[in-house]
């Protein structure tokens, strides 16, 4: 069997091209196990959101591709869903999107005095992340455990 992450990057392309056609983007793929059971998730978005007949169309479309070129060789359960108000930031294409959002980073360990941070995302490169919290604070990204839109309700 592939590795989770070969599956993902088996999948990713498939993902994106049913996505462009559907006007959606992708979020995020997934490949986990859990119990005895595999998933394959798939978080896509647009403009304004995502509701349950947009999962469900994006299912439908990419179900019987996926059946088709067979990138996945064990039983699976497909899941298709939206990223959350609250999606998790993990990854350029997600920071790039993020750009002017209020998001919450949560470090490994204290930076200034604090281990947690919520504020606007105003800048990133490969090295770190800038947030505006009252005043500009660069955070490295090694040292983020986790990051993802802040959303108050």
């Amino acid at each position: 069997m592939k590795s989770s992450k070969g599956i993902v990057a088996l999948v990713t392309p498939i993902a994106q091209r049913v996505a462009n056609e559907l006007g959606y983007l992708v979020w995020d793929v997934d490949y986990v196990k859990e119990g005895t059971e595999w998933f394959l998730r798939i978080d896509i978005d647009k403009e304004g959101g995502v509701g349950i007949e947009d999962c469900e169309r994006y299912s439908r479309t990419i179900d019987p591709i996926l059946d088709e070129e067979n990138p996945i060789e064990d039983q699976y359960t497909l899941q298709i869903s939206s990223p959350g108000i609250e999606r998790e930031i993990k990854n350029d294409f997600h920071l790039e999107h993020s750009l002017g959002e209020t998001v919450q980073v949560r470090l490994y360990a204290p930076l200034n005095g604090f281990k947690e941070y919520v504020g606007e995302l105003k800048a990133y490169n490969s090295e770190s992340i800038t947030l505006d919290v009252d005043e500009i604070v660069e955070i490295p990204r090694k040292a983020i455990g986790k990051m993802n839109i802040y959303f108050e309700f």
